[in-house]
């Protein structure tokens, strides 16, 4: 089929519903009614106690033991705003280290790995699957092919593409070409993880290889704690089927979305910081924290009996995930043929988010785990200068973390220290470091 035949059956096929998402996106959302989530889903692990952590996380790394983890990175986005074409995990933020972020996530795995192993005298795997994009997909692959997959084994690690939509008129109405024999097309956005797994055969693979509970994160944390044995044992405790964690909204402006209960249907949901009352966001409780505080970092765990289940349904059905429009700068031919890299927006992106499925999950299935911001969350999203999300603050914030760790175990540090992931998942495993003067940027 040609690219003008392509373009004709696809118009046919999305005008209609992109026409739709046009529409809704005009509609104030002013209206909506919602309130935090029920204590039966909201917990915070900055508030439970020692023995519930310890808890979790035994069950946890008995999962991880018994070879029931997976993980699922989306890794698809490359380092343009970091001044780079490479995939954002490649980017080397500056650590003493000169580590990449992929290499620190592998390495939280291999020790993770190795904890439970050595706990339950077992040698279970986690699998780890990359989604990437047609961009970044070969980039990707042979980085970890030049860096002996950071001491993991090949057949551990699965690359998958996640999908595209093509790209319309400011109208909805025609399909912008990128050239005579190729529309333009975008990639489908964190929503399209579910299409994603269901194409390329993954809830297959997870059951082929025993797998029950997945952690899902994405590249740009550099705080991240892949197949954290405190979250997936929390999950698992719970019964949740699906489960975010959320850090504490930094004050009522930050602009984040937050998870929260829709009135409408009394189910998980989350809104964008456009959508809140101001007097609202700035409304707090008794102990003096923002009543509407659980900000959505996108890292979930799903049960894979719910996938297997559900993900057939979402993924045909604009129900769970209806297009959402972003009008952009979109370099494609003009109405004369020529091509042209417009200067103001001309056409529209389409995506889908990743939480529009939450409306799907009972109330009593979805939970919510409060994590410390300054433990568990520092991403990555512009280049330096910025305010703000910089590869300086990821640097700060890692290094000021592992200086906590080994201060913790009575270490004496002039400055700053980078404790490597090999050697600490979480701040355990440092007891030779007591007593030790450890020098500013020494790597532990």
């Amino acid at each position: 089929m040609s690219a003008l035949e392509t373009k004709k059956v696809l118009e046919e096929k999305l005008s209609p519903v992109v026409k739709q998402a046009i529409e809704f996106s005009k509609t104030s959302t002013k209206g909506r009614k919602f309130s935090p989530l029920s204590p039966h889903s909201a917990f915070s692990l900055i508030d439970s106690t020692a023995e519930t952590k310890q808890k979790w996380s035994d069950i946890g790394l008995e999962a991880i033991s018994k070879g029931e983890v997976g993980v699922i990175l989306m890794a698809g986005g490359q380092g343009t705003r970091l001044g780079s074409s490479k995939p954002k995990g490649c980017y080397n933020i500056g650590l003493p280290s000169n580590k990449s972020l992929f290499q620190i996530q592998a390495e939280k795995i291999i020790k993770v790995q190795t904890l439970a192993n050595e706990k339950h005298n077992t040698n279970a795997k986690i699998y780890w699957y990359i989604m990437t994009s047609k961009p970044t997909r070969a980039d990707t692959e042979q980085f970890f092919v030049d860096n002996k997959y950071f001491g993991l084994e090949s057949s551990q690690v699965t690359f998958f593409n996640q999908g595209t939509l093509p790209c319309f008129d400011k109208n909805g109405e025609q399909i912008l070409l990128e050239s005579t024999d190729a529309i333009a097309q975008s990639p489908d956005g964190n929503g399209g993880l579910y299409k994603a797994i269901h194409t390329n055969g993954l809830l297959e693979d997870f059951t082929n290889k025993g797998i029950k509970h997945i952690h899902m994160y994405c590249v740009d944390n550099v705080l991240v704690r892949v197949a954290d044995p405190v979250f997936i044992g929390f999950s698992i405790d719970k019964k949740f089927l699906l489960s975010t964690k959320v850090v504490r909204k930094r004050d009522a402006s930050e602009s984040v979305g937050l998870i929260v209960l829709d009135a409408s249907n009394n189910r998980p949901s989350v809104i964008e910081y456009s959508e809140i009352d101001p007097k609202l966001a700035e409304q707090k409780d008794e102990d003096g924290l923002l009543h509407f505080r659980a900000a959505n970092i996108v890292n979930h765990y799903y049960s894979v009996e719910l996938l297997k289940e559900r993900i057939p349904k979402w993924v045909d059905n604009q129900e769970f995930l209806p297009f959402h429009i972003a009008y952009k700068k979109i370099p494609s031919l003009n109405s004369e043929g020529v091509f042209e890299k417009p200067t103001e927006p001309n056409g529209i992106k389409l995506e889908q988010f990743i939480f529009d499925v939450f409306k799907d999950i009972e109330n009593e299935r979805f939970g919510s785990l409060e994590v410390e911001r300054s433990e568990e969350f520092s991403p990555l999203k512009n280049g330096s200068g910025a305010a703000n999300d910089t590869p300086e603050t990821s640097v700060a914030n890692y290094l000021d973390l592992s200086t906590k760790w080994v201060k913790a175990q009575g270490a004496e540090v002039d400055g700053k220290v980078e404790v490597s992931s090999l050697t600490s998942y979480a701040g355990e495993g440092l007891e030779s470091v007591k007593g030790k003067k450890l020098e500013n940027l020494q790597i532990v």
